[in-house]
């Protein structure tokens, strides 16, 4: 099997990472339990070879039946400490390794963050997500986080960080500080992420999310696809997604979004209804998870976007930038959620 993806930035010698079929993880103190599913990866990849109109029905039946089909969440991501990021992974323009213009810069500050967060309630969002392009935050930048935290708290909405990879007491401090959510994505298929990335492992990203979802915060945890993965390997990121016990409660599904200086600027397009079918094989392996269009819809047409809220999407990413890429501007969502029927969920208590 071949791959056009660009891997110069790989250390010498390296490979991809033998295929592993990793068991559900278990959180002895998760918010409740879950009977759900083992999937394998066989199973998941047979969902994204079906008939399109037969996978779109079977996402449609495990979405009405845990969903108002015609709601949307509406949730919006600040970078609050942007560019400086000693990672490689190769589709980010935040990393050390490549030329992408993207400055390195402080954290930001309570007020701005508060103010932010008031804005972006006021548009009508209902989550706060906070990304900073670090490995892993010190103990100082963890307590830094948890007073933006209590500052987005404050304003009435649903909290999000993300900070990379977290140290033994780090997710407490946030719970405490009402943390609601950690993002923290698998990227890709285990037996592609040597390709992708080189200054971790796969277990790394396991290792963090069993550390938040102990801690008594909800798991938001997903991936990217258009990176030279195959469909096997697109089943594969799903499989280890949907096994997590229990699977992620919010799960984004990212376009690569191709960024001047960063290796996969050439990478070629991904046929956008794959990106759909691989929306509907996520809602129905997490029929219960927020299953949320991510980045990449700036690329995407009304009518993909349309396909992909019909395929279980629905929650999206809300305002003019994700961290530092384009993001389709207010007023053309709410455009397209007006000509589609749909409306933005209220906030959960």
């Amino acid at each position: 099997m071949s791959h056009t993806v660009h891997t110069a930035h790989t250390t010498a010698g390296s490979a991809a990472q033998p295929l592993q079929f990793h068991p559900p993880h278990k959180s002895p103190l998760a918010r409740h339990a879950v009977a759900q599913r083992v999937w394998s990866v066989a199973e998941v990849q047979a969902l994204l070879e079906l008939p399109f109109s037969d996978l779109i029905f079977q996402a449609q039946t495990a979405h009405r039946a845990h969903f108002d089909p015609n709601q949307v969440e509406l949730a919006t991501l600040l970078s609050v400490k942007t560019g400086g990021c000693p990672e490689d992974c190769g589709y980010c323009p935040q990393s050390v390794h490549f030329d992408t213009g993207v400055e390195a810069g402080k954290l930001m500050g309570v007020e701005a963050v508060r103010e932010a967060a008031e804005r972006a309630k006021v548009a009508g969002a209902t989550r706060f997500c906070m990304g900073a392009a670090w490995r892993a935050p010190k103990d100082r930048d963890v307590a830094a986080v948890a007073e933006l935290v209590r500052a987005v708290k404050d304003t009435g909405l649903q909290a999000c960080c993300t900070l990379g990879m977290l140290d033994e007491g780090h997710a407490e401090t946030l719970r405490e500080a009402g943390l609601d959510y950690y993002n923290h994505n698998l990227d890709t298929a285990p037996d592609y992420y040597g390709e992708i990335i080189s200054t971790r492992d796969f277990q790394d990203r396991l290792d963090t999310l069993v550390r938040v979802r102990n801690a008594g915060i909800s798991v938001c945890c997903g991936g990217i696809v258009g990176m030279g993965e195959s469909r096997l390997q697109r089943a594969g990121l799903i499989a280890e997604l949907a096994n997590l016990a229990p699977y992620p409660e919010s799960v984004p599904i990212n376009h690569l979004v191709k960024v001047a200086g960063t290796p996969l600027v050439e990478q070629p397009d991904l046929d956008p209804l794959e990106f759909v079918r691989t929306i509907a094989v996520a809602r129905i392996t997490m029929p219960k998870a927020r299953v949320r269009l991510s980045a990449g819809r700036q690329s995407m047409s009304d009518a993909v976007q349309a396909l992909c809220f019909v395929a279980g999407a629905n929650s999206i990413f809300y305002g003019e930038k994700l961290l530092t890429t384009p993001n389709p501007d207010v007023d053309a969502d709410m455009a397209l959620l007006q000509r589609l029927g749909l409306k933005a969920a209220r906030a959960q208590a």
